[in-house]
């Protein structure tokens, strides 16, 4: 029997007229009780059902939700403009609006079947299920409330920013299995990432997996894929450029970069570059990453090759670069254990030219390769390292270490006469073989080891003394002169004294334009000094493969522990005075801020070598942060003797929050360099960005770069970058270019 519910109370006076009628009067009487009972019965069950308390449905665990009560315990609410309930089927009928809920999963639609016994729904026409910030659309959907998983066909389901539409779909919530199913990158568009595939396994936040793929733009998917697995955390292609132009050395090219998901935290793929002046130039590229189980692994691989038949130039040392180019480019950096570390790279160039020539961006922030691994172990106070740094370059020269083993002691205590000990030892096999033009190869295998102890004094809580005293050993198996059987062996001491005084100063100014709520001036005033009197011991039989490096106006290491150049030491008695100065304000967020750095040192050298003075260039630093629109950082050395300035690097940046920023600096090191840059950037609407670059040499009063460019968001995907450059002075860069690039939004 089924009988019309609307949303009206039902009128119990439409149901109390019997049409039945026994002869037996008892039996008559019985009968009416019956129908009596039964129609209250009737009547409850109807009222019942129109709102499904949670004790009428069999006991149902919800395992998408861990920890959530059983279906059967949770209220379910159900609405619609029409209710209708067979009595037969055990089926409720809701039609117009429907609408059913159980306080974690709602599901709407024109219709609603649901089954009172099976615990199973049939929605059609305009189906809505959502689950938390889970939704999924369909036009027809079975959901089953015990096992809360359901089937459906032409489904719609999505969480920011992926989207996945197919011919039908079954599973739960939290695993969807899609077929013939579309997966859009954001929102869907005609520039906007798509994958096909005849299967996908769509893990709401999680990830996604397909088979038998293809991939593409909008409604065009024209490249084949065997399968993609995608951490939904990531962005559907991590890595995609375009570029195009025209450059005075390369001619018209096109440039493309690619790597596509395959295997979870695996994407491959390749850059391939036509150069109409040079050729084309291709090779595969991987990347990779393991969070948790993979130990926190991950890197990168890049290459290309190019048979170059256009004017290549000479290279770094003069020479004709040869017509076969390539290069390869690895990073990799990996947890092995709890305490173990494993990092390394590798920079293998066929010439020194060819990154500089076909990847500029990539060149000129280093333009020095270097190929090293290393596995690092960490114990409760100390390090045990394996360092191994390799010459992959013939053009170039590296103080190759095959390898080096060392031990560092971090400054521990040692329990008695408030002493610490420092120490560190190393075992390393050096070579350098440079081309033959520059220099002889050398070779060097050396053991060493160095100990150090310190006491602190603290007089006063404004002041610490340090006094210091240590001893370093070396032997070198392989010398370069005269020596005694077996190598040579050096011992060297030192003594010295650290010392600091700290003051502070507070002010209760305060400016509310400038966020500025009290002052607090930090003045410590450092003092070190270090006497090593025989430093340059043995010079004549070392092999000098760690040596100083030719040019810097920096202050180096004072300490004898502290110093890389272990082959190339020298005779220090050195007394360092510093001055360092921090403003800071109160600060909501970090709890302070620092407003003003401004550090002072100089060296008076007691002994002085060949060409040195006994007072060194005063050096200084300063940063001025008054407000997150502005900064100001500059480098000084200066000669005070001479009133020369020996090196003076600065730079100044204002902007205004992400509508603009302009930053000017400059470079200047005596008798090597002065160059001023201007670099400026304007936010002109949601789509397009202007910027501007420009160089000049005050050496040689040119320009020597000058870059004009626009910036197109489009569809927030892509990013388009049209520039043109014009290059003065440079020899391999000389000329006009022009520029278009296209990348991925990775965010």
């Amino acid at each position: 029997m089924q009988r019309d519910a609307p949303r009206q109370k039902l009128k119990l006076r439409q149901l109390s007229k019997p049409r039945l009628r026994l002869a037996c009067p008892r039996a008559h009487a019985f009968a009416q009780g019956v129908f009596r009972r039964s129609v209250l019965v009737s009547f409850f069950l109807l009222t019942a059902f129109t709102r499904l308390p949670a004790q009428s449905l069999a006991p149902a665990q919800d395992t998408s939700v861990p920890g959530a009560p059983a279906a059967a315990t949770r209220q379910l609410d159900v609405s619609a403009d029409h209710s209708a309930f067979d009595f037969a089927s055990g089926e409720q009928i809701l039609t117009g609006h429907a609408r059913m809920s159980d306080g974690l999963t709602l599901l709407t639609a024109d219709e609603i079947r649901y089954n009172t016994r099976t615990d199973i729904a049939i929605a059609t026409g305009h189906v809505t299920l959502t689950r938390g910030p889970q939704r999924l659309l369909a036009d027809q959907l079975t959901y089953n409330r015990r096992a809360t998983s359901f089937a459906g066909q032409s489904i719609r389901v999505g969480y920011y920013p992926f989207y996945v539409r197919g011919a039908s779909a079954a599973g739960t919530l939290n695993e969807i299995n899609v077929t013939d199913a579309t997966v859009t990158y954001r929102e869907p568009g005609p520039w906007q990432p798509t994958v096909q595939s005849t299967r996908i396994l769509y893990a709401p936040s999680r990830n996604l997996r397909s088979e038998k793929t293809r991939f593409g733009l909008g409604n065009a998917q024209p490249f084949p894929l065997p399968r993609i697995q995608q951490n939904l955390d990531e962005p559907l292609i991590s890595y995609l450029t375009f570029t195009g132009g025209y450059r005075k050395t390369l001619g018209a090219y096109i440039e493309g970069g690619l790597r596509i998901p395959l295997k979870k935290g695996i994407k491959i793929g390749g850059d391939v570059g036509l150069y109409t002046a040079r050729g084309l130039m291709a090779g595969p590229s991987v990347s990779y990453i393991g969070e948790n189980e993979g130990r926190d692994l991950h890197g990168y691989f890049r290459s290309g090759f190019i048979r170059d038949h256009g004017d290549k130039l000479t290279d770094i040392l003069g020479q004709p670069v040869s017509t076969n180019r390539g290069y390869i480019d690895w990073q990799h950096s990996q947890r092995l254990a709890e305490n173990v570390t494993l990092a390394g790279q590798i920079n293998a160039w066929r010439d020194s030219e060819v990154v500089r020539d076909f990847r500029p961006r990539a060149f000129f922030p280093v333009q020095t390769p270097d190929t090293f691994i290393e596995s690092v172990y960490t114990g409760h106070n100390y390090l045990i390292s394996l360092f191994t740094r390799l010459q992959p370059n013939s053009f170039d020269y590296v103080q190759e270490r095959l390898p080096e083993l060392r031990y560092d002691l971090m400054p521990s205590a040692l329990g008695f006469g408030g002493l610490y000990q420092r120490a560190q030892a190393s075992v390393v096999s050096l070579r350098e073989r440079p081309p033959a033009q520059i220099g002889p190869r050398l070779v060097s295998d050396r053991a060493d080891a160095y100990y150090a102890l310190t006491r602190p004094f603290t007089p006063r809580e404004w002041l610490t003394v340090t006094p210091t005293a240590g001893a370093r050993v070396t032997h070198y198996a392989n010398t370069t002169g005269a020596s005694e059987p077996g190598g040579y062996t050096r011992v060297l001491g030192e003594v010295g004294l650290d010392a600091s005084l700290r003051a502070n100063a507070t002010y209760t100014y305060k400016n509310t334009q400038w966020k500025i709520d009290g002052l607090r001036h930090l003045i410590t005033p450092k003092l070190s000094y270090r006497y090593i009197p025989q430093g340059d011991l043995g010079r004549r039989f070392i092999p000098a493969i760690d040596r100083r490096e030719p040019i810097t106006s920096y202050l180096r290491p004072l300490g004898l522990g502290d110093q890389r150049n272990l082959d190339d030491l020298h005779a220090t008695n050195t007394l360092r005075l510093g001055l360092d100065n921090t403003l800071q304000t109160r600060d909501a967020t970090y709890g302070s801020r620092d407003l003003l750095v401004f550090n002072h040192a100089v060296d008076f050298r007691f002994h002085r070598e060949p060409g040195q003075r006994d007072f060194s260039s005063v050096h200084t630093e300063l940063a001025v942060m008054p407000a997150a629109w502005f900064q100001l950082d500059v480098y000084e050395s200066f000669t005070p003797q001479t009133g020369t300035l020996q090196e003076l690097n600065s730079g100044i940046t204002v902007r205004d929050g992400t509508a603009w920023s302009l930053r000017f600096a400059t470079n200047f090191l005596r008798r090597e360099s002065e160059d001023y840059r201007i670099e400026g950037r304007a936010h002109l609407n949601e789509a397009f960005d202007v910027l501007a670059r420009l160089q000049y040499d005050a050496r040689t009063r040119r320009l020597n770069e000058q870059a004009y460019g626009l910036v197109h968001n489009l569809d927030n995907t892509w990013l388009i970058e049209y520039v043109v450059s014009v290059y003065s002075g440079r020899r391999r860069e000389n000329g006009f270019g022009f520029n278009i690039q296209i990348a991925a939004r990775n965010y």
